[in-house]
């Protein structure tokens, strides 16, 4: 195809197809434990990363995973501390990341690059952040595969998990780091602005035909791949922003699935 003839389109696709699998594996176990605003959370805190990097001439990629980390760390720290009010620590972390990410703003000099984390530029990646993306990438989903029975067991019921022998306290720890990193390395190719979207819109659109843990998962990162491959044909042939539209899309096969289990609990009553 035409399309593929360009370098950067076939960079883009590929970390767009890469992200497409790890964001709504994450986006899976954020949902489930009911914690579908700590991906907004973390995705202004990159914005805080962003600005610093750009401020004080560091990279700005490696610079929002720093801060990512230390948020996310920052918010499963508060959330165990104050449990009956648990959903504080992400209002608490975002409005702080808001705060550091509007100061710094105003020193920096270049709003194009700043402008770019906002909404993504997928099209425009360079080869260190290809290469940061896939090696991301792979550790994500090799952890996955490798405690996936214990992720499962913490993400329904932690107190069981603990009483079971899994070592919730160091898989939470992984698994919040995991997640910063994710959000990182995602605010420059779709957006700041964007990834919780495709964190958590694919998952909800996966809940609504899906029965199992596992479908969930699957299901979801289908959705995602679907969003992302339309996403970067439509930016590409009509100009749009590629994160804007991958969203819009997903929310229109969430719409879509909503329809298909209407139709199935009709026709059938399960």
């Amino acid at each position: 195809m035409e399309i593929f003839q360009y370098e950067f389109i076939r960079k883009a696709f590929l970390v767009g197809i890469l992200l497409s699998i790890i964001i709504p594996s994450i986006g899976t176990i954020i949902v489930l434990k009911r914690l579908s605003m700590f991906g907004d959370a973390i995705s202004h805190t990159s914005l805080a990363g962003v600005t610093f990097g750009l401020v004080f001439n560091i990279n700005p990629i490696l610079a929002s995973i720093l801060f990512c980390i230390l948020s996310a760390l920052s918010i499963e720290y508060i959330r165990k501390n104050i449990s009956k009010y648990g959903e504080m620590s992400i209002a608490i972390i975002m409005s702080f990341s808001i705060g550091i990410a509007g100061i710094l703003s105003g020193f920096v000099s270049n709003n194009a690059n700043f402008n770019s984390f906002l909404f993504g530029s997928i099209v425009s990646i360079s080869s260190f952040e290809l290469k940061l993306v896939i090696t991301i990438s792979i550790v994500i989903i090799l952890t996955f595969i490798l405690l996936y029975k214990e992720i499962f067991y913490i993400t329904f019921n932690e107190k069981l998990a603990r009483l079971s022998g899994v070592p919730v306290r160091t898989i939470n720890t992984i698994f919040t780091i995991l997640t910063a990193v994710t959000i990182s390395i995602s605010s420059r190719t779709v957006g700041a602005l964007i990834v919780s979207s495709m964190m958590v819109v694919p998952v909800a659109t996966s809940l609504q035909i899906s029965k199992s843990y596992k479908n969930t998962i699957i299901i979801a990162i289908i959705v995602n791949i679907i969003s992302t491959i339309l996403g970067l044909f439509a930016s590409y042939y009509i100009g749009l922003k590629p994160g804007a539209i991958i969203v819009l899309i997903n929310i229109i096969l969430f719409f879509i699935s909503l329809i298909i289990k209407k139709l199935r609990l009709n026709l059938f009553g399960n």
